[in-house]
């Protein structure tokens, strides 16, 4: 075993994750940022482009999370797992395993929209000019998803070694070239043709593609704790086995965020284009909190992976614990100040009174309860560490359940409308977050681990 992994295994939780997680943090809050000033670009173009990125936004969310979030997640444990029985080789037979699966899962979603896609966005509410921008958007996007498979997938490569400044300083660089390029391809800025909203799934493309190029590239001739060689190329069923045991399962969990999402995109759409764009402002900005909190969780993932491979269940607890607590306390901070002053931000996207009225209905609803989001989602990244993603899963079949039904009985049985769908939304996230810690405290990660 190295000097680093021995490091991690050994060192005290609460320094050692504030030290690991703040290269992500950071790194992401920029992505955030990037995030939002894309929407800022698009609310230049009118509600009706606003209203298509409320469409299709959820869509590269699910990308995005199901690569670096489940199957990146997934990659990450197995090769802290590796690093912390001591088997640095395993951890680089696995690396090709993870590259593979990339490539499949990135087909795998093109597939998909080629077949269902135009019904799906129709089904959200999509017509019109608005279903045509969300189509162009979406088929640029998945015919370049690849790239950001392989930059989720090649990130929790990093991670699962315990390197967590690399991915994070190179994720944050990309900043320099997606913001211009964004603001170039949407609105036409500096010459470039004006694309709208295919624009940023241009922007995104491309940025992926040099991000996960630069990566790749350090695995091969860096000095890297494990590296790409040819020597162990080939694939073996125990090795896709060890990954899909906690991808698949936590697969889940993006897609059910994503249905929960989505499902409400589609009742909030009968309040009409306003109420649609209002909230895709609104559901925006929740999402932005996986990113932010994908920090602290990264750094979980790979934490818990190594104790567990130790056999140091005690010390994969109260890693839990820890990063838990804190996600929570970022989360609900952030809530908590959007829900305060919504008039300081919300006119950045939009002048138009009625998304504006939306947009700051939601975020004064949903927001206080950010915090059981954070709590949820950081608890979900460290159970993928411990291979114990039967309470995650199960929380968030409930979290739908509660949000969607919810929203359903209150728009049909009260007078609360639009705001109807917005405590149901923000019920079901206290439901997620409760469930989640309750498991941690009966001993998930002691009966549910998931062994190579």
């Amino acid at each position: 075993m190295d000097d680093r992994t021995q490091y991690l295994l050994t060192a005290r939780p609460l320094p050692l994750l504030a030290k690991m997680s703040a290269p992500n943090s950071i790194a992401f809050f920029i992505q955030a940022s990037v995030s939002m000033t894309e929407v800022w670009f698009v609310g230049q173009l009118g509600s009706s482009s606003l209203a298509a990125m409320a469409l299709v936004f959820p869509l590269l969310m699910l990308t995005q999370t199901l690569s670096a979030g489940a199957m990146g997640g997934a990659v990450a444990s197995a090769i802290a797992r590796a690093l912390g029985a001591g088997e640095p080789q395993r951890a680089e037979q696995l690396i090709w395993h993870a590259l593979a699966l990339a490539v499949i899962g990135a087909l795998l979603l093109f597939t998909l929209f080629w077949v269902f896609g135009a019904a799906f966005l129709r089904f959200l509410g999509g017509n019109n000019d608005t279903l045509t921008e969300a189509l162009r958007y979406c088929l640029v996007l998945f015919s370049g998803g690849v790239f950001l498979w392989f930059m989720g997938v090649v990130s929790a490569i990093y991670r699962g070694m315990g390197d967590m400044k690399f991915p994070a300083l190179v994720m944050a660089a990309s900043a320099l070239v997606q913001v211009p390029l964004s603001a170039a391809l949407v609105l036409g800025a500096f010459g470039a043709p004006q694309l709208g909203i295919v624009g940023a799934a241009v922007s995104a493309v491309v940025t992926a593609f040099l991000l996960s190029g630069i990566m790749i590239l350090r695995l091969i001739i860096g000095s890297t704790a494990i590296k790409i060689r040819r020597s162990r190329f080939g694939f073996e069923p125990q090795h896709f086995k060890e990954i899909l045991n906690v991808a698949l399962p936590a697969s889940l969990s993006p897609i059910l965020t994503v249905t929960s999402i989505l499902c409400l995109t589609a009742i909030v759409g009968r309040f009409g284009e306003e109420a649609l764009a209002g909230y895709g402002i609104g559901s925006r900005i929740e999402f932005l909190l996986i990113p932010l909190v994908f920090g602290i969780g990264a750094s979980m993932t790979s934490l818990v992976g190594m104790s567990v491979g130790a056999g140091n269940l005690k010390r994969a607890e109260r890693i839990g614990w820890v990063g838990g607590m804190g996600s929570a306390l970022l989360a609900g901070m952030i809530g908590v100040s959007l829900a305060l002053f919504p008039d300081f931000w919300i006119p950045l996207f939009s002048q138009d009174p009625f998304v504006q009225a939306a947009a700051k209905q939601y975020i004064q609803i949903v927001g206080p309860c950010f915090a059981f989001q954070g709590l949820g989602l950081s608890l979900y990244f460290a159970s993928q560490g411990a291979g114990a993603m039967f309470w995650p899963v199960v929380s968030l079949v409930l979290r739908l359940i509660v949000a969607v039904g919810g929203a359903l009985v209150l728009i049909n049985t009260t007078d609360w409308g639009l705001a109807g769908v917005f405590y149901a939304a923000a019920f079901g996230m206290a439901i997620y977050g409760i469930i989640m810690v309750t498991a941690l405290k009966l001993g998930a990660f002691r009966r549910g681990q998931s062994r190579p």
